[in-house]
């Protein structure tokens, strides 16, 4: 079946511009113009304007999206396949959240009772998807993925008190650091201080006794040779991120 432009817009609930503007940028062209110059677009077209909804659902950006289509290597089914993962999971979060303001709102109703775990559950479960698809793919390559796995149980396991400790030893460690870089010594009292904070701090997200010298001294590399990673602490202080992998080292070193 073929649409006008008018037809598809109406058909897919995407405005008129929207789909002129997907024109102008070559992402989505219709088959032809018409004898009085209208677009038509045919069935190859609106399952790709599927596709491309797929994606902005997901919140990729229209030239992502585009280089994603148009790749050599493209597989429909296997895209399919993804977004059907990434949507079964976004309703997981979904109904998971919606649990939790329905508890709550039967706890200030004296209905039920509800944990401190239990109302932070699906903001744990959210971090841990961010931080997956943040850094997910490169932490599994380094340490596996049973390492990984037990470390987001670990997290999202955590009650109010663990949480608040986890963020308060980040901020300690953090607040020396600085300090111990204006100092210049990463071997000095502040910067060993700061090192053993982070170790505190790693520990809890860790699996209880995965900790190993070895392994935090492969964090600090991280830490060095991930812009992602780098830009954090750089955004701290400049040099900070040199300065803490080799304050780690240091400390892992005795």
């Amino acid at each position: 079946m073929e649409y006008t432009i008018h037809q598809l817009a109406q058909l897919s609930g995407v405005t008129v511009r929207t789909l002129r503007y997907y024109d102008q940028i070559g992402l989505l062209c219709p088959a032809r113009n018409s004898s009085n110059s209208y677009r038509v677009y045919e069935p190859s077209e609106v399952d790709l304007l599927q596709q491309i909804l797929f994606y902005r659902e997901l919140g990729i950006a229209l030239k992502d999206i585009q280089q994603i289509l148009y790749a050599p290597d493209y597989d429909k089914e296997k895209a399919l396949s993804s977004h059907l993962k990434a949507l079964l999971q976004k309703k997981q979060k979904i109904e998971l959240l919606i649990q939790n303001v329905t508890k709550t709102i039967s706890t200030w109703k004296g209905e039920t009772d509800m944990s401190d775990h239990e109302k932070f559950q699906g903001f744990q479960k959210q971090r841990i998807e961010q931080n997956e698809a943040a850094y997910g793919k490169e932490l599994r390559e380094r340490y596996g993925d049973p390492a990984i796995d037990a470390s987001n149980q670990k997290f999202q396991g955590m009650d109010k008190s663990q949480w608040e400790t986890a963020e308060a030893l980040r901020t300690q460690y953090e607040a020396l650091l600085k300090e111990a870089l204006q100092q210049g010594d990463p071997a000095g009292e502040t910067a060993q201080k700061a090192c053993d904070l982070h170790r505190r701090w790693l520990c809890m997200f860790w699996k209880d006794g995965t900790y190993t010298k070895k392994a935090h001294q492969g964090i600090a590399q991280m830490y060095l040779s991930d812009e992602r990673f780098k830009n954090y602490y750089e955004q701290l202080s400049p040099g900070c991120a040199q300065f803490f992998c080799d304050a780690i080292n240091l400390y892992c070193a005795e």
